[in-house]
């Protein structure tokens, strides 16, 4: 036998108290159970879109995606740096491994995290990856050996990010509904403040204190994000038993939800491809070195405008007709790179890049949560 959920306190304030039966509530009483049912569905699913506990979740989302999403988009700096200093003898496509490793494992969790959020696992999965993710950052400073950087970076900060970074995408849903693409797009702005900052930190302090004492100030940083994300997300929905099993394959029997996967599948095999390698590329062709890494944070820099302007024109014109021309454009810009063979035209790549494939982060779940049901988000 199902157990009905919790009604969120929200809900409950506007039903009438015992013995106080108003005109509205004696019409929902005599209608048919399956109308009145109806009607409670549609209240318990109704988005407040805005107020302060939402904007406090998209802050925390903000700084959640500062210390996952940011710090992962950082990885260029560490290809360039791996690859003239603790790796050095190692070809590059074998140090690509851990970056590789490491966006992929940002989705996959996604599988098993989502049905954790809606068994009601969310705070303290989100607390254990948090303390994971800063763990790791901590062992990266110790490794010296190819298979530690790739365990301790590639394995175990991926699978942190994402247990952090995939509930709370879910989370934003609870929330807000006709705003919710400006929400995901707020939300993707902070992995852009990451991505800018990090790589810039990181590059200023290794000849100054050296590797380990740069990557354990970097674990600082991460744990202060997570600390005020873990304070500020709060989920509005109670947790539900949802039937079904882990995965809902049903979905698929629609062929636009399957299309949809099937697209953002190609795309994600080329969308990190400048943003991993445009730092190495750029020496390669004479940028000093001391200005190539830059290249990274400027691409992350406009990737935040690109985002936050994707989310304003989702809600109104609808996420797919924003990210099908700026994916295209991202592809166009990517097929372009190589020919660009000097300081200025690789800055012009680095920001028409991160405006183009910022929507693409930013959108990349509003469709899916418009495909199914609120209940669904999770699986």
């Amino acid at each position: 036998m199902s157990v009905l959920p919790e009604i969120p306190s929200d809900i409950i304030e506007k039903i009438p108290a015992s013995g106080t039966l108003t005109k509205s509530s004696e019409n929902i009483a005599s209608r048919p159970i399956e109308e009145s049912i109806h009607e409670l569905n549609s209240a318990l699913h109704d988005c407040p879109d805005g107020g302060l506990q939402a904007w406090l979740t998209v802050a925390g989302s903000i700084c959640n995606n500062f210390t996952t999403f940011g710090y992962v988009n950082s990885w260029g700096v560490f290809q360039s740096y791996y690859q003239t200093n603790i790796l050095k003898d190692l070809p590059p496509s074998d140090i690509a491994w851990i970056g590789s490793i490491q966006y992929s494992l940002v989705f996959l969790p996604g599988l098993l995290t989502g049905r954790l959020f809606d068994l009601g696992y969310f705070h303290p999965l989100f607390a254990a990856c948090s303390l994971l993710l800063v763990v790791a950052t901590l062992l990266v400073a110790e490794c010296h050996e190819y298979w530690q950087l790739l365990l301790c970076q590639g394995f175990a900060v991926g699978l942190a990010c994402g247990g952090i970074m995939n509930p709370t995408t879910a989370v934003l849903s609870h929330w807000f509904k006709k705003r919710l693409k400006f929400a995901l797009g707020l939300m993707a702005v902070g992995s852009s403040l990451g991505g800018t900052v990090i790589p810039i930190a990181t590059r200023n302090l290794l000849p100054l204190i050296g590797f380990k004492w740069t990557m354990r100030i970097i674990a600082l940083i991460l744990l202060l994000g997570l600390g005020l994300s873990n304070l500020l997300i709060k989920r509005r929905f109670p947790p539900t038993d949802i039937h079904g099993g882990l995965f809902n394959f049903h979905e698929f029997k629609s062929t636009s939800f399957s299309l949809y996967c099937a697209s953002t599948l190609t795309s994600f095999l080329g969308i990190y491809t400048i943003l991993t390698y445009i730092d190495v590329s750029a020496t390669k062709v004479g940028v000093p070195e001391d200005f190539s890494f830059y290249l990274v944070s400027i691409a992350n820099c406009s990737l935040g405008f690109g985002r936050y302007f994707a989310g304003l024109l989702g809600d109104r014109i609808g996420a797919m007709n924003v990210m099908i021309p700026f994916t295209a454009a991202t592809a166009i810009v990517t097929y372009s790179w190589p020919f660009a063979r000097d300081q200025s035209s690789l800055i012009t790549i680095a920001v028409i890049y991160g405006f183009t494939s910022g929507s693409f982060i930013s959108l990349l779940c509003a469709p899916i949560i418009e495909f199914g049901d609120t209940a669904d988000v999770g699986r």
